[in-house]
């Protein structure tokens, strides 16, 4: 958080002088959008040259370092809910809540083929407060049923079969705050929510976001990245 204030001081400074300076020019929108374009792009090299050249995150970890970890189960009362965990990894933090139905509750899907039931949904949730941002909460995006998808197609390996868990399984994640790798988050919080309400999964699933940053020659791989190396990285691969 100093770093990103301190980058956002420096930025506003500048802005600051030019807009002083040009305040009357005929091009005046045109010099500031190329300004901040300007700016964008000094701290896009630079960043990727600390790491590729000097192995140096903007955080300070190491290339194959991963932020703090927080966990705690039982988070919400279990009058309301059957499982419940909060899973934090530095600055993102993600709250997942289990509950438990018999199989007459299950999802009904009415698509193009036969009607069926889906045992197990996960759900995923991002609301803007999570990125200090303000917006209108409407239906899920896409990015939203993505994540919930990418998460439901981890944690359904590990899920026990109908004869020894005759129930149907909903997870719901909520995105409390994020700094990249949300979904991987939500993830880690599904299955500790699980183990929580006694689900006997076959083993437990952690995700975690692999990053990569290339000069063409030599590359870099970042174990955890955060919002800022996957907003200038080369690739944001979910592990």
């Amino acid at each position: 958080l100093a770093r990103e204030a301190a980058t956002s001081a420096v930025k506003e400074r500048v802005r600051a002088e030019y807009e002083e300076k040009y305040a009357h020019h005929e091009d005046f929108e045109r010099i500031m959008r190329d300004v901040s374009e300007i700016l964008e792009g000094m701290e896009h090299t630079e960043v990727r040259r600390l790491i590729t050249e000097d192995k140096v995150r903007p955080d300070g970890r190491k290339v194959d370092e991963i932020r703090p970890l927080e966990a705690e189960i039982d988070f919400t009362p279990n009058t309301i809910t059957h499982g419940s965990a909060l899973f934090t990894r530095g600055q993102t933090q993600a709250l997942s809540t289990l509950t438990l139905a018999p199989m007459g509750e299950a999802q009904v899907i009415d698509g193009l083929d036969a009607e069926y039931k889906k045992r197990f949904v996960h759900h995923y949730n991002f609301p803007q407060y999570s990125v200090g941002e303000t917006g209108r909460y409407g239906a899920p995006g896409r990015r939203e049923i993505g994540h919930g998808a990418l998460g439901e197609r981890a944690l359904e390996q590990v899920m026990p079969s109908l004869e020894e868990f005759p129930y149907a399984v909903r997870l719901v994640a909520e995105v409390l705050e994020s700094n990249g790798s949300s979904s991987q988050a939500s993830i880690c919080a599904g299955t500790l929510a699980l183990m929580a309400g006694g689900v006997p999964i076959k083993a437990p699933v952690a995700g975690i976001a692999m990053g990569l940053i290339s000069d063409g020659a030599n590359y870099t791989i970042l174990t955890d990245i955060q919002g800022l190396e996957d907003h200038f990285g080369d690739m944001d691969f979910k592990v």
